[in-house]
């Protein structure tokens, strides 16, 4: 790729980027939320055209308009959200779009998918429904769906972020046969250390630019997170003691909440948490991780059999079920959940930072005209601490990144200093920065005495922040660990429902 730009009205996302890819090797894309990674992936895959420069495959210009004309030059890209359809089965999402195969007796389609999966170890089954599949084999479908189709260069885009560390393991091992195969491939990724795991060489985004291209035998975590920022930054979780003889803030015993069909999306969960303490929730992504943290807060109307225990400052347990959200949130609860659609629930696209502070505090003023000096010191401190890159306070969030506007949403529930703070994926698509900044705040709440229950994908960071973690799988609760006495391995094994060895 060469003098590659785009720009997407004034926002320059690339600017005169050179990047070569080579056969047989594994490329890392580093770099901050925006910076620039995936757009210029999706150019190389079909899915936007650059505004200037050009491709070059083999020594020769080539026009890539669409995904058609990637696969056409064997390029293929692997999205953070699967291009699958749920109610075709794993064969039928291998071939579709392909004239020519897709009528072809499933007995012949079967084997040769076999056989691709026997060459680099995958396991897949042919006449497997995709919607009753886990994610880490929808993802495989999708790299066989590009193998079959002849593609010399894969592109993942955030291949590991919602799967288990043995999972991950086994995608590294098909990754390296592959590249022991000539294939090339490029991953997209925020962590550093599979970055030093698997990748030969290193390529620095930031801004919009090409920054640095580094061999990953001559750098080390520290160098290439300097790198990506354009600063020294502290790469260390300072995690506090957890407070002694803290009190019960909250007690929820066999909660079950109903899933899609006979399923239950909790299956009779039962955990306490104390203040001046942090409960890590480790879980695959749809393990029942949001449908939990939902029924604390009162959003969740169908729990059944179930307690769920508010202790107040007095020590007098409050029945939780049956209260509306807004009742539940005067007690000091506070969820802060960032969901894949940023601006679905908590925040107003069409109103500024400080209306969206305000969303919290309207029906506490004592005149009829809304105050909005406090909202405003919030907003005009969670741009500061955060570093929101925003136009001005009262620009729609709508016009803003989605790290940008998931720094609003987190901020302002740090904010409020709750007595129980509840944070899902707090940091999910956030530069390395910002996440470092948001785990130093909620160990500021724990050490306030604040009861912080944390939600993450990253199992490292899980096991610096947490005191205890609480682990579900697809919707049961596989137990509860000292998060300095257990490893990743334990915690991969629960997650995939088998107990520890």
């Amino acid at each position: 790729m060469r003098s590659i730009s785009k720009r997407f009205g004034p926002v320059v996302a690339n600017l005169n980027v050179n990047l070569q890819i080579r056969p047989g090797e594994i490329l890392a894309l580093l770099g901050e939320n925006g910076s620039g990674k995936t757009t210029l992936m999706n150019m190389l895959s079909g899915i936007y055209y650059p505004d200037s420069g050009s491709i070059y495959i083999d020594g020769e210009k080539v026009r890539i308009q669409s995904p058609s004309d990637a696969f056409e030059h064997g390029i293929g890209m692997v999205h953070q959200h699967f291009k699958l359809i749920d109610v075709f089965t794993a064969r039928e999402n291998i071939v579709l779009g392909l004239k020519k195969n897709f009528f072809l007796r499933k007995r012949k389609l079967n084997q040769e998918i076999k056989a691709l999966s026997k060459r680099y170890g995958f396991h897949v089954n042919p006449n497997k429904k995709i919607y009753k599949m886990s994610v880490s084999e929808k993802q495989t479908v999708e790299i066989v769906k590009l193998l079959y189709r002849g593609v010399e260069t894969l592109i993942l885009d955030e291949p590991t972020a919602v799967l288990t560390p043995q999972e991950t393991e086994n995608l590294f091992a098909i990754l390296r046969k592959m590249k022991e195969d000539g294939k090339s491939i490029v991953i997209i990724t925020h962590k550093l250390n599979e970055v030093m795991e698997i990748s030969d060489v290193v390529a620095i985004m930031r801004g919009g630019k090409l920054v640095q291209f580094v061999k990953t035998s001559k750098a080390d975590e520290e160098k290439l997170a300097d790198l990506m920022v354009g600063s020294h930054i502290d790469l260390e979780i300072h995690r506090s003691e957890p407070m002694k003889d803290g009190k019960k803030v909250l007690d929820v015993k066999e909660l079950s909440c109903p899933g899609s069909g006979h399923r239950l999306s909790l299956d009779h969960v039962s955990f306490d948490c104390k203040e001046g303490e942090i409960l890590g929730i480790a879980g695959v992504s749809g393990s029942g991780q949001k449908e939990l943290l939902e029924a604390i807060a009162g959003l969740q109307k169908t729990v059944s059999s179930s307690s769920i225990s508010f202790f107040d400052e007095t020590g007098k347990a409050i029945e939780l079920i049956g209260k509306p959200a807004t009742e539940i949130r005067k007690l000091g609860i506070h969820l802060a959940f960032v969901p894949e659609d940023r601006l679905g629930m908590g925040l107003i696209g069409n109103m500024g930072m400080v209306e969206n502070m305000m969303l919290r505090t309207y029906g506490e003023g004592k005149t009829p005209l809304l105050e909005r000096r406090h909202p405003l010191h919030t907003a005009q401190e969670i741009k500061s601490e955060f570093d929101v890159k925003t136009p001005s306070l009262n620009t729609p969030i709508r016009k803003l990144s989605g790290g940008n506007v998931q720094k609003v949403l987190v901020g302002r529930e740090i904010a409020s200093h709750p007595k129980l703070l509840m944070t899902a994926y707090a940091t999910r698509g956030l530069d390395i920065n910002t996440s470092y900044e948001i785990y130093r705040k909620l160990d500021e709440e724990k050490k306030k005495g604040a009861a912080v229950i944390y939600v993450g994908e990253d199992l490292d960071v899980l096991l610096a922040i947490s005191d205890r973690i609480l682990v579900l799988s697809d919707g049961k609760m596989m137990g509860i660990l000292d998060a300095r006495k257990t490893d990743k391995k334990t915690l991969g094994l629960l997650m995939a429902g088998k107990e520890a060895q």
